[in-house]
């Protein structure tokens, strides 16, 4: 039995508002399947990040629309807000607040829960990134390499169905790339999360992604 469409991009146009503003986007489709981990790639100001910002809901198309497990989630007539998509995104500088602890990063999402189930889910995020001795610093007494995942774990500890990436590891030093890497690609697995990584390293995709989609071009990654 072959896997189910996921998310699904059909036709999408988008340019910011403004008089003769050009197309970031026109015309782009895309698909992913459950449990898929898809990288994209290409050049600065080809649209990836933008993509990234429409499939979460901060962001609306012009022309085309977006689906979620079959639920429009976005069209020129239709919007779910961000906070009903059941996405979670992580941006380049990864966004955690400073004057917040690790835990209390994590927890932000969590409002919907109760006090004594947002304590079980954030001890559950830091032990899946085995941070739990580092619950109470704060992210400037982090290396980049912890912020990131402090960043991947909030993300994921509302428990998203979709996870999209921007670039998460361009401030990681190339010497903790390798271990990165591996715990992204670990955490997806053991979640069982769909995730679209956006990165110019093609290594980076190629280590972690099944398929790299470069703007209409599509090649299994090695």
């Amino acid at each position: 039995m072959g896997l189910s469409v996921f998310l699904e991009v059909e036709s999408l146009w988008f340019a910011y508002p403004g008089r003769n503003a050009p197309w970031i986007l026109s015309d782009y489709s895309l698909s992913l399947q459950a449990g898929e981990m898809v990288g994209l790639a290409g050049p600065s100001g080809q649209g990836k990040s933008t993509l990234l910002r429409l499939i979460s809901g901060l962001e609306r198309p012009n022309k085309g629309c977006i689906t979620i497990e079959g639920r429009l989630v976005a069209s020129p007539v239709a919007h779910i807000e961000p906070e009903d998509r059941e996405v979670g995104l992580v941006f380049q500088d990864y966004g955690l607040f400073p004057h917040m602890t690790v835990s209390q990063n994590i927890a932000y999402g969590l409002f919907r829960l109760s006090r004594a189930e947002r304590k079980k889910r954030v001890n559950v995020m830091l032990d899946l990134i085995r941070m739990s001795d580092l619950a109470g610093r704060h992210p400037y007494e982090l290396s980049g390499g912890q912020q990131q995942r402090v960043a991947v774990a909030r993300a994921l500890a509302p428990a998203p169905k979709l996870l999209l990436l921007d670039e998460p590891m361009s401030n990681i030093d190339a010497m903790l790339k390798a271990e990165i890497r591996l715990e992204i690609q670990n955490l997806m697995k053991l979640t069982n999360t769909t995730c679209l990584f956006v990165s110019h390293d093609l290594d980076d995709l190629n280590a972690i992604c099944s398929r790299i989609e470069y703007m209409g071009m599509t090649e299994e990654a090695g």
